[in-house]
């Protein structure tokens, strides 16, 4: 389906105030650098374990695989019927690769903490005075949320639990305003951290504090309404949708309560969602140097996933088309070399296609190139995950009323 909206949103563009949200972004030296830290700690896991992976390089894969997936399903007894949307308390991912980080504040007066704006989850959370594996003080500090010192704090209670791709977060409910944007979101329910190991060094060392869910509240931990849901139903917005502009190698900006139609070029092309859970949509095929790789395939539109995901078996075929090598946690570079030999991806989505060049799906640094796309296999369900790889070459609308996403390339 492809429907040209684009007189319409420049009548909203143009008759509405967007709420406008500057998101810093994490230099692509530190995705490389990120990159080089796990492989790092594979290595001394596969020491530990006796496993030389220059000489068993299949076992050495087969341990770090069941290593990933004991932490993902350790605290799941339903593996076999697992699928999205099933679990609303799991969420496919641990943030290793998150680049895009905005302000927001919590309570009154305001304490201000750095979030990532994830389409791709429903609750927000920040970390608590007092919350262990939050940081490291001077080195790695977070911002730390004090309900005391908050005159609009309401005490909940319930237990907040998610488990994430690394492992777990938890901590209790809290009840307080949130500002995003200068948009005051009054009664928020959302998660006060006391314990965030589950996500590891990629959050101990990250640059931001907590996660705003941009999803659906049908997939909230406990059905607490998302943050951008209340201030709809709040009247906060002028329009129920919200969009990102994730300028390349610069900063980026999320609108919300309208769109900037100077962020894109052309006409926006409408896709309707086939799940209101995540912002799930269906490809008509992916594509590489005119060689079709995956058709009619689901896919989650992910601003908290910085490169792109794929089935195992389809991201192995992309690489080996461009001539791109795993390491031992089955992530791929490529030779700098034969950067500029890579051909065109190819995604069509809704009938329109949208083209990623080498450029776009090579991550440049320290004479490192780091290949884009990782495989993610999800049990009972071959998901795609375009993640700021894709919006970064494409401006991409939100829209909760209609239940769709659309795009544009960025200007």
């Amino acid at each position: 389906m492809r429907v040209s909206i684009a007189a319409l949103f420049t009548v909203l563009a143009t008759t509405t105030s967007a709420i406008k949200i500057s998101l810093d972004k994490l230099p692509d030296e530190a995705v490389v650098e990120a990159h080089h830290m796990r492989e790092h700690a594979a290595r001394k896991a596969l020491a530990a374990a006796g496993i030389d992976p220059e000489q068993n390089s299949e076992e050495a894969r087969r341990f770090l695989r069941a290593k990933k997936e004991e932490n993902f399903f350790s605290q799941k007894a339903q593996l076999e019927s697992f699928s999205l949307g099933q679990h609303e308390d799991i969420v496919i991912k641990d943030y290793q690769n998150a680049q895009y980080y905005g302000t927001v504040q919590v309570g009154t007066p305001g304490q201000s903490f750095k979030v990532i704006f994830d389409t791709g989850s429903s609750n927000l959370w920040v970390p608590v005075v007092g919350c262990t594996h939050c940081g490291i003080p001077i080195v790695a500090p977070k911002s730390k949320y004090d309900e005391t010192k908050s005159s609009s704090y309401e005490e909940d209670g319930t237990p907040f639990d998610i488990v994430y791709g690394s492992g777990e977060v938890k901590g209790d409910f809290a009840v307080d305003s949130v500002n995003v944007g200068g948009m005051l979101v009054k009664e928020q329910r959302l998660g006060a951290i006391t314990d965030a190991g589950g996500l590891g060094m990629a959050y101990t060392l990250g640059k931001f504090d907590g996660i705003l869910g941009l999803g659906f509240t049908s997939i909230s931990i406990d059905g607490a309404t998302t943050v951008l849901e209340n201030a709809i139903s709040q009247g906060k917005m002028d329009q129920p949708v919200f969009a990102f502009y994730l300028g390349d190698n610069k900063d980026g900006e999320l609108s919300i309560g309208a769109i900037d139609s100077s962020k894109y070029e052309g006409e926006l092309h409408e896709v309707p969602l086939t799940s209101a859970t995540y912002w799930q949509i269906e490809m008509d095929s992916v594509t590489v140097g005119g060689t079709t790789v995956a058709s009619t395939a689901p896919a989650i539109v992910d601003s908290g996933t910085s490169l792109m995901t794929g089935p195992k078996k389809d991201v192995a075929k992309l690489a080996a088309m461009v001539g791109a090598k795993p390491n031992i946690m089955g992530e791929f570079t490529v030779d700098c070399s034969k950067v500029d030999s890579i051909p065109d991806f190819t995604f069509t989505i809704g009938g329109s296609d949208y083209t990623l060049t080498a450029e776009d799906v090579v991550i440049q640094s320290g004479g490192t190139c780091l290949f884009a796309f990782m495989p993610l296999d999800i049990p009972n369900n071959p998901l795609w995950i375009l993640g700021d790889v894709f919006m970064r070459k494409y401006y991409t609308v939100f829209n909760y009323e209609k239940k769709t996403v659309s795009f544009a390339k960025a200007t």
